[in-house]
């Protein structure tokens, strides 16, 4: 059976019930904690390629972004589909494989705006972030069905993406990104609420819960990194 596109073992044995794990609060800390480390590396990665000028060669080498946008993916995509197979560790190893390869390409951001704009918007975010986060940690409201309308805002946000690539969309830009703020906002929240579906599902089966936590610290660290990033593009302010 699966459950919010991971598979699971509906079955439980009753004998197991006298070893239920830790709670659901410390479960969701870990799983946040993840992805707090997640976003350290990305921007310790991000800050050193920026601060050591080594972004600057990397960027020099002819189509080596799109290269980083395949791989980013194709991690991403792996981790996702072959989570309930793969080694609690080999699924943390890759999760901060991604991690570490979004901070190469985070070093351009460091280029592009100013510091004191990229501050203010991770703090903005790191707000809103936790606002959300708080509200689908506690909310009795079942958030799992406004999940069409995530799913048809992400594409959304995907086809606009795209057309950017080959036409200049000016105001409209300002517009997307409002709409980005508002899906990844309420993402925040439906990720975390599923986090106790997830814990739920597997809280008799420990190897499967550590999986099912980089899972939703996976989902969580792109909840936050997309927030971050429609934010920075309506906000920040460019060098000079």
């Amino acid at each position: 059976m699966q459950l919010n596109g991971v598979e699971y073992n509906e079955y439980h044995d009753p004998g197991l019930h006298a070893q239920a794990r830790e709670p659901i609060g410390i479960y969701t800390a870990k799983a946040f904690l993840w992805m707090f480390l997640g976003l350290l590396t990305t921007f310790a990665v991000a800050f050193f390629g920026y601060a050591t000028g080594t972004i600057l060669y990397v960027f020099a080498i002819p189509y080596f972004h799109i290269v980083l946008l395949v791989v980013e993916l194709g991690v991403v995509m792996f981790l996702s589909a072959r989570l309930h197979k793969l080694r609690v560790g080999t699924a943390r190893a890759l999760f901060f494989v991604y991690a570490a390869i979004n901070g190469v390409v985070f070093s351009a951001y460091f280029l592009i705006f100013s510091m004191l704009s990229l501050i203010l918007v991770f703090a903005m975010t790191a707000v809103y972030f936790g606002a959300m986060a708080l509200y689908g940690y506690r909310t009795k409201t079942d958030l799992s069905r406004i999940r069409p309308i995530l799913v048809g805002g992400l594409i959304f946000l995907i086809v606009c993406g795209l057309l950017s690539l080959f036409l200049p969309l000016g105001a409209v830009d300002r517009v997307v990104c409002l709409i980005g703020v508002a899906i990844f906002l309420a993402f925040t929240a439906y990720d975390t609420q599923k986090i106790r579906t997830l814990y739920n599902a597997y809280q008799y089966d420990q190897t499967m819960l550590e999986r099912a936590s980089i899972y939703s610290a996976l989902e969580l660290y792109l909840d936050f990194i997309n927030l971050f990033l429609y934010l920075l593009r309506f906000l920040g302010k460019n060098k000079k």
